[in-house]
Parts: structure tokens; sequence; C-alpha cells
């Protein structure tokens, strides 16, 4: 019998990022889909790493930069529902150092990954207001009115700004998970540190990952 290709390629490892709690919310076709992978890369026969973060952050990072682009540039920012629920960022340098020693050993792995501190959504928007000097007005509004607003923006930048599910699986805590391997780069400190970086300019989705170039 032929090898099989991945033994053809020497493949050894798979590594493959998925999201934090993939296996939970069956209703969000975009967890239920990671969760599809990962039952795929769990029954590939190779060794594998499945990692799991949450949020990711970094220079190239879309959701938390059109935040505080917003906040910097509008007098109002609109926060579905309470604020309250929980999300860990991450760093994409952190992410990428764990999958690098996941691919390192044989055993399989699957770990939910974090940064060091977790935030609620309010302690986020209160972030980028302090390192910023930001005073835009943040009130707590029903989730459609949200909705609705983040619509219109869309449409004024002719980009998909936040989606229904995007919202609601936030609000649902699905950015949280437990027990996470923490990463040692905690989000308030590297904000400080890259200020310039954060929300300058509007990072448009649509054009970076649908456009062709």
């Amino acid at each position: 019998m032929s090898a099989l290709p991945r033994e053809r390629a020497g493949a050894r490892k798979f590594v493959h990022i998925s999201v934090s709690n993939a296996d939970r919310p069956q209703h969000f076709p975009y967890f239920a889909k990671k969760h599809t992978v990962e039952r795929m890369v769990e029954d590939s026969g190779l060794s594998y790493a499945i990692l799991r973060p949450a949020l990711i952050f970094g220079p190239e990072e879309i959701l938390i930069n059109n935040i505080d682009y917003f906040l910097r540039h509008f007098r109002v920012f609109a926060i579905p529902g309470d604020g309250d629920y929980r999300l860990q960022p991450i760093h994409v340098d952190d992410l990428a150092s764990m999958a690098i020693e996941a691919s390192q050993t044989d055993k399989n792995l699957k770990m939910n990954v974090a940064g060091p501190r977790d935030y609620s959504f309010n302690e986020l928007i209160e972030v980028l207001k302090e390192t910023h000097g930001i005073r835009a007005r943040t009130p707590h509004v029903n989730p459609k009115i949200a909705l609705f607003c983040a619509r219109m923006i869309g449409y004024a930048y002719r980009d998909e700004v936040l989606t229904r599910d995007e919202m609601y699986s936030l609000m649902e805590g699905l950015l949280e998970s437990e027990n996470p391997v923490r990463g040692p780069t905690d989000f308030r400190s590297w904000l400080a540190q890259n200020r310039h970086l954060m929300g300058a300019n509007y990072a448009h989705e649509l054009r970076r990952h649908y456009t062709k170039s």
C-alpha cells in the first residue's frame, strides 16, 4: 500500500489554531465550524495540538483596533448590554510561541490559551480611553441598538463592522475559557508601549480578507 500524503510529506504533527469554546455554541456557525475542523484534526491519524485562543491582539489586529478608532473619532460609543461579559486577550507572538512549543512534543494536546489577565468589556474600553486620553461617552444600550449603530457605520465605511454573531457570542461569554495556559504579554502594558499602533487608522476587514488583490 502506498504511503498516505502526510507520510510522503514527512508531516509529524498538526498544529491547529481554533477558538475558545469551539465545542460549546452550536448556534454560532463560526464556532461550530471550528469544532468540525477540530474533530477532523483529531481523526486525521497525525499527532496534533489544538490551541484555543479567545481574542488575539497585536499590530495588525482588527477588532480592538477599530474599537479604539471609533472611541477616538466619535463622541459616543455604544456598549451592548451591561458590558460585564469577559474576554481573554492574548498577544499574537505569545500564541505563536505556544504553537511552536506544542509542535515539539509527540503527545496530543488540546488547550485553551490566553494572556495573563482577563478583562470585562467595560474594563477593556476604559483601558483604551485612559491610554489615549479619550473623552468619548460610552453608554450601555440595548444590543439591538448597538448592532443597528454598527451597521450604519459599516454602511458608511463599506465594511462589516460588527456581525450579530460576533456581538452575541461575546455577550454569552464565549471569549472567556476555563483554565487557559497563560502567555506573558498583558494587553494594558502592551498598549501603553504601542499606543501609536492602536486605533490610529481604521482596519477594513472586507478589504483585507475578501477583496482580491
